[in-house]
């Protein structure tokens, strides 16, 4: 016979199951994952580039953070923000390669939308490659200077379109 104060091995499992899952079901909820953030420093004035996303790697060899699952980018300096699936940052080459539904937002309005952009950070340049079968979108705020409430030089006239067949 058992004495009274000594439970089965599956019993004692069992409780301590029935206590610890609902504390962690509880953290889980309370506690979010935490976001991985990465600020790069820039050459000219030290000025950060941050990159936040699920999952971030460094690789000390090559000098190259990879960063994965809602990639958000933000560099005040440049008065860019970015959103995609993955971005890489090469620091030695100084670039940004950004993959998987990027949008781009520039201060003022510009934006991109592509499947991969990278961005040349020395010479503040985009380069844009859509989906296969698909086409880069770029939207451009183009300031119209207004005189007496009619342009300064009227639009050119749009040639006809012409198909060839």
């Amino acid at each position: 016979m058992m004495p009274p104060f000594q439970l089965p091995r599956s019993q004692i499992r069992r409780c301590a199951l029935a206590l610890v899952l609902p504390a962690t079901l509880l953290g889980a909820m309370v506690f979010p994952p935490q976001v991985q953030t990465v600020t790069a420093q820039t050459a000219a004035g030290n000025r950060p580039l941050t990159i936040r996303s699920d999952v971030q790697e460094y690789n000390a060899k090559s000098q190259v953070v990879t960063a994965r699952g809602n990639v958000q980018m933000l560099y005040p300096a440049r008065q860019i923000q970015a959103t995609a699936t993955q971005a890489q940052y090469f620091s030695k080459e100084r670039r940004i390669d950004f993959s998987g539904n990027v949008y781009i937002l520039q201060q003022g309005g510009n934006s991109i939308r592509a499947e991969k952009v990278t961005y040349l950070i020395d010479e503040g340049r985009f380069v844009a490659l859509p989906e296969s079968n698909r086409q880069v979108e770029s939207i451009y705020m183009v300031q119209d200077s207004e005189l007496g409430g009619q342009s300064a030089r009227p639009a050119p006239k749009t040639p006809p379109l012409k198909r060839s067949n």
